[in-house]
């Protein structure tokens, strides 16, 4: 690209807008080309410049030595192979009725008055602000993630059909389950690692996780979240099981993939 596009001293210098204070989150390697910047407005007024670079990355695949699988919760996010789940805040959800009560308000006041344009003007910064707190949280917990396992397995879940057919679209968009994959998956191929989709009609609640156990308790209903298997008598959290279930069915699918490589 042209040179009429350059950072220098805490500014960006922009063709016909010249040069603009700016914000820089981090240091810019002096290998790195400049090749576009995108520029933003927010509702809320904050512009934006997303600034793409090219650089040389060598990836060196990871052996895989830690393996975790996720199981997608409507309320925490997700529970793991491990037992474990995230302390999720549910940041629109606690902020609902501080929402509601602000657009009643604007509700009554006149179109495009100035104080209409004022109260919309603190809906979309209070939208901003659950947005960010939900972006931080799932950078966070994917970041912790991407460090810590070598192999993650995920379920390929629709969550825009998810949301319409069950009626569930607040809370779907809420935890925003489609992001956090999104996020972990770059963190994930960036250091060499894996991220891998397990069909999403794999019986992975179903299926009893024992190692050697192929029971499958096919009148497993939403409503049971725990049931033992009759074949090996072992007891089982739904959800820690079906998450057992997707770390080993994705360890079985990358496994079958390097010998088709071989």
């Amino acid at each position: 690209m042209n040179n009429n596009i350059k950072i220098k001293d805490g500014h960006l210098i922009l063709p016909k807008v010249g040069a603009v204070k700016m914000n820089q989150h981090r240091d810019i390697p002096e290998n790195y080309v400049l090749k576009s910047v995108t520029v933003s407005k927010t509702a809320t007024g904050k512009y934006y410049a997303s600034i793409l670079y090219e650089y040389e990355w060598v990836i060196i695949p990871a052996q895989v030595k830690e393996m975790l699988g996720l199981d997608y919760s409507m309320a925490e996010l997700y529970v793991d192979s491990n037992g474990d789940e995230p302390q999720y805040n549910r940041y629109y959800r606690r902020a609902l009725s501080k929402l509601q009560k602000m657009t009643r308000v604007l509700s009554k006041m006149e179109k495009y008055s100035e104080n209409w344009h004022k109260q919309k003007r603190r809906i979309a910064i209070l939208h901003e602000k659950i947005a960010n707190q939900r972006k931080d949280f799932l950078h966070k917990e994917s970041r912790q993630i991407a460090n810590a396992f070598d192999l993650v397995g995920v379920e390929d879940l629709n969550m825009r059909a998810m949301s319409q057919s069950l009626n569930f679209g607040k809370s779907v968009a809420d935890n925003a389950w489609g992001m956090f994959r999104t996020l972990l998956r770059y963190k994930l191929e960036e250091q060499g690692k894996y991220l891998v989709t397990v069909d999403k009609w794999f019986p992975s609640s179903k299926k009893c996780s024992t190692p050697g156990c192929a029971y499958v308790y096919k009148e497993l209903t939403m409503e049971i979240r725990e049931w033992a298997c009759p074949w090996c008598g072992a007891h089982h959290d739904r959800d820690v099981n079906a998450a057992i279930n997707i770390r080993n069915e994705a360890v079985r699918i990358h496994n079958e993939k390097l010998a088709q490589q071989a």
